[in-house]
C-alpha cells in the first residue's frame, strides 16, 4: 500500500535500499508463491508520487486499484472490493508509511475479522519511534509484525519443491 516515490523520501527508520529491496522481494514472493496482490496509491500524481514501477515489473499479475481521496486505503471501496474478490482471510500488509499506510488498513481489517501480518521492513517511516509505537499499537490489536524473510520462509516452507530455486534468486 502506497509504496510510493514522494512517500520513500520521508522514510528515516531505515536506508532506502533496504526498504526497496524488501518490497521488491514481497512482489516477487507473491507471483512465484501466486499469492494475490493488490496495490493502491494515494494521489500519485501529487506529493507522493507514483507506485515504484519495481512492484509491477517484479508481479505483472498485481491488480492495481487507484485510489484518490482516502488516506485509509480500507475506506475506499474498490480497494476493499479487490480484497474480498480473493476469497482470502488472511492479509499480508506492507505500506509506506508505517504509521500511516501500512497501520490504518491493518486495523481496519482486524476489526471485521480478517487475520492481519504486518510486514515491518517493508514498510517505511518517519522515524524508529513512529515505528515502535505503530508495531505496539497493531500488535495490541491482533495483527503479527513479521520481516520479509520470514514471511518468504513461511511462505516457502520447504526447499523440497520445483520452485525452490525461484525463491533462493
Amino acid at each position: 500500500i502506497d509504496h510510493q516515490s514522494g512517500l520513500f523520501q520521508l522514510v528515516r527508520d531505515m536506508d532506502y535500499t533496504t526498504l526497496r529491496n524488501n518490497v521488491i522481494t514481497l512482489a516477487k514472493v507473491a507471483r512465484i508463491a501466486k499469492i494475490p496482490t493488490i496495490t493502491t496509491a494515494s494521489v500519485p500524481d501529487g506529493p507522493n508520487g507514483p507506485i515504484i514501477p519495481e512492484i509491477h515489473q517484479s508481479n505483472p499479475d498485481a491488480v492495481h486499484v487507484p485510489r484518490n481521496g482516502p488516506i485509509n486505503a480500507w475506506d475506499h471501496r474498490p480497494f476493499v472490493e479487490a480484497i474480498e474478490s480473493t476469497k482470502r482471510k488472511t492479509l499480508l500488509i506492507a505500506g509506506t508509511l508505517t504509521s500511516i499506510c501500512m497501520a490504518l488498513p491493518a486495523l481496519s481489517a482486524l476489526a471485521e475479522g480478517y487475520k492481519v501480518f504486518c510486514i515491518v521492513d517493508a514498510s517505511g517511516n518517519l522515524s524508529q519511534m513512529a515505528t515502535d509505537l505503530t508495531i505496539a499499537r497493531v500488535t495490541q490489536a491482533g495483527a503479527m509484525p513479521i520481516d520479509t524473510f520470514a514471511l518468504m520462509s513461511e511462505v516457502m516452507k520447504t526447499w523440497d519443491r520445483p520452485e525452490a530455486m525461484d525463491f533462493a534468486k
